[in-house]
């Protein structure tokens, strides 16, 4: 439920940098090394926005593979059947650059119901897909949270 609730706080937060408009989808990355059970943290997040104003949001999850980087040739790799050996050189000098990952990803978001029409317009296509620095804070205090 913490992971759920800091993705709805980080909604929370990058809603207020964005008044009239409202959540319609949040994307997250997680590696498949973080030890995170997909299916509960979705229970968790349906959970959590059941009757609130969140009803309805959306959760996107794209799982991130495991990828090493040879530290001989620098040649970078997808982990198969935890094999750290670079297909490259065969060097076991390497380091894994992703795959632990737990981070925001996007949010998608829609004006609000304006008084006047009674309908929604969606905002433009740059502003709707929102990958801000608010999303990477976020997704550092997810980190810290996890740990």
């Amino acid at each position: 439920m913490g992971i759920a609730n800091s993705i709805l706080t980080g909604v929370t937060k990058e809603l207020q940098r964005h008044p009239g408009t409202r959540a319609v989808k949040v994307g997250v990355r997680i590696g498949e090394l973080a030890g995170l059970d997909p299916d509960t943290l979705r229970f968790a997040f349906e959970a959590l926005t059941l009757d609130t104003p969140f009803a309805g949001l959306a959760l996107d999850v794209e799982y991130v593979a495991p990828r090493s980087r040879c530290r001989e040739c620098r040649h970078e790799f997808d982990i198969r059947n935890y094999e750290l050996l670079c297909p490259a050189c065969g060097s076991q000098n390497t380091e894994r650059i992703s795959g632990d990952e737990l981070e925001f990803s996007y949010l998608e978001i829609e004006e609000s119901e304006s008084a006047e029409t009674g309908r929604t317009e969606p905002q433009l296509a740059e502003s709707k897909r929102t990958e801000s620095r608010a999303a990477e804070s976020q997704a550092r205090e997810l980190e810290v949270e996890t740990k």
